[in-house]
């Protein structure tokens, strides 16, 4: 019989930052969305994609096709250090409502250049972005994949709990308001 007063921990429950994309939406095409893709480019050193508008929006002057935002994803140590630098520029506080029930998390950055490291250049001026986070389990890639694809069980999923307190426990985060 085994001594169990030492808890055993399963390397399939930890959790773990599948990617983060990081979206600046302008709203228009031309010069404001270089500017805005020469500022992602410099924050993360990656390759900037657009996105294009799915449909027209005659009060905002957004015809359907044009290109309106760029953004970038991010994988494995560039996730893991943009995460730490994006959440100091708001203070390391996050509310409970950022969180969604699968134990993603999302949050907006109102100036760049709160950001530590980021310079401000004149010529290219400050933007706003969002930050969205994708947690995942070992055992996810089963769900993605082609042959024999699968779903993840309901057990395994991770809970809007877990995701609070693996960043809370990881990088030092407060949650502040609501219940928690």
């Amino acid at each position: 019989m085994e001594d169990s007063s030492e808890p055993v921990s399963n390397p399939m429950r930890e959790i773990r930052i599948e990617k983060i994309i990081v979206n600046m939406s302008v709203g228009k095409s031309g010069e404001p969305l270089e500017r805005a893709k020469k500022i992602l480019a410099q924050l993360t050193e990656q390759k900037v994609c657009t996105r294009k508008a799915k449909q027209t929006v005659k009060d905002f002057g957004i015809r359907k096709g044009e290109p309106i935002a760029c953004l970038v994803t991010l994988r494995k140590d560039l996730a893991e250090n943009f995460i730490k630098k994006a959440l100091e520029a708001i203070g390391n506080k996050l509310e409970p409502s950022s969180f969604d029930n699968f134990g993603n998390f999302s949050f907006g950055i109102k100036e760049h250049i709160d950001i530590p490291g980021a310079k401000y250049v004149p010529e290219l001026g400050i933007v706003g972005m969002d930050v969205n986070v994708t947690l995942e389990r070992r055992g996810y890639r089963v769900k993605r994949q082609k042959i024999r694809r699968s779903h993840v069980g309901r057990r395994h999923l991770i809970t809007k709990e877990e995701a609070m307190t693996f960043i809370q426990k990881n990088f030092g985060t407060d949650i502040i308001g609501g219940k928690k």
